[in-house]
């Protein structure tokens, strides 16, 4: 069976290599003095101290994925990748110490943590639906509202707001807290060439774990290697020619772009959570999320940005009929699809074809009251 043509194409990063070297050995010396006096020899400079480059990073891309966009002022690194690994799983960061990045991105959730909302520090409810994490570097603009510009930006928000609970007026302190520790100085010190009295920054720990989730990619299915058969094939096919496409597009099934698809609009125009809207303050932008990835949909139960919907094949349903029809600024790109229940469960068949087969490493105990020991709603 031919592979199942991609609809579109990302587009390619590159990896960055930078080398650095000090001045060449050569010490300066005085000529002799000419009227016979004994020679005086001028303080010998130490040479300055050599850098030695960052490793080359290679992209290790599973079948399916072409390798990431890098922002130009954070460069993948070896060096980068392994603290950030270690950061994201360090309960330490957040304000109260009692949750890790991985909290709400864990294995056995999908990546995701299983809940309708996110649970932040002080165990503070949150309104929105935590997304899976893989695949999370081919997203431009993150959160569900587009609000964070890049994986730097959007780490930064959710280490300061309410998911890490650090707050914006002490993140400079936990930082320079964090960048202090015996464990994690000399790995920065030498990623950032930082002088014996530099203090680590947000930035820095930013871009350190960005870098580490850019390698958190999901390919390798079968839809990547061209054996779909049976009803994911028969999936595909619905998927592709009946419209699913035209917004889950491309190797990450994203167009990266904002829908209102009818999912928690009050029937006061300006109530509730507008989404979009609240970031451009375009009222046409209300109630409009981000398309979310179809990779590792089958195991992020529940869905939409409210997790208001526990099944994926519930989930499927609704999307296939157009949506709710009565709903104002309802996305035109919903239509009904007229499709019958086999061919429903055909296309869920499909969906499932896409779950991840990789796993974050996980370091340390990572267990979290309210997270992974509760029902999803």
């Amino acid at each position: 069976m031919p592979a199942p043509r991609k609809i579109c194409l990302l587009l390619c990063a590159f990896a960055v290599t930078t080398t650095a070297c000090g001045p060449g050995d050569h010490a300066g010396q005085e000529p002799p003095v000419k009227d016979g006096t004994a020679k005086v020899k001028k303080d010998t400079p130490k040479p300055a101290k050599k850098v030695a480059p960052p490793p080359t990073w290679s992209w290790k891309l599973p079948a399916g994925l072409k390798a990431p966009e890098v922002p130009s002022d954070n460069p993948m690194t070896a060096d980068k990748v392994a603290l950030g690994h270690k950061l994201f799983f360090d309960k330490r960061l957040s304000g109260d110490g009692s949750r890790s990045c991985y909290s709400c991105h864990q294995n056995e959730l999908g990546n995701a943590d299983g809940r309708a909302t996110a649970l932040g520090a002080g165990d503070k409810p949150l309104t929105r639906n935590t997304p899976t994490i893989w695949n999370v570097a081919y997203h431009k603009q993150l959160y569900w509202d587009g609000r964070g510009a890049g994986l730097e930006k959007q780490m930064l928000g959710a280490w300061k707001g309410g998911n890490m609970g650090v707050g914006a007026d002490n993140l400079d302190k936990k930082a320079a807290e964090v960048g202090d520790m015996p464990e994690y100085r000399p790995a920065f010190t030498k990623i950032f060439n930082l002088g014996e009295g530099d203090k680590v920054t947000p930035i820095q720990v930013a871009q350190v774990v960005s870098a580490y989730e850019r390698t958190l990619l999901c390919g390798d299915t079968a839809y990547d290697t061209g054996k779909l058969e049976g009803a994911a094939q028969r999936g595909w096919e619905i998927f592709r020619d009946r419209g699913c496409a035209t917004c889950h597009s491309g190797d990450n099934f994203s167009d990266g772009e904002f829908h209102n698809v009818g999912i928690a609009v009050p029937k006061k125009p300006g109530e509730g959570d507008i989404g979009r809207g609240k970031i451009t303050n375009d009222p046409a932008d209300n109630y409009k999320f981000r398309t979310p990835t179809l990779r590792n949909v089958s195991n992020t139960a529940p869905y939409f940005h409210d997790g208001s919907v526990d099944s994926l094949e519930q989930a499927v349903r609704y999307m296939a009929s157009g949506g709710d029809k009565k709903v104002p600024g309802l996305d035109d790109k919903l239509q009904d699809l007229k499709l019958t229940d086999a061919q429903i469960k055909d296309l869920v068949a499909f969906l499932e074809s896409l779950a991840c087969t990789g796993k974050l490493e996980v370091i340390g105990d990572q267990k979290v009251a309210g997270i992974g020991d509760t029902p999803a709603k």
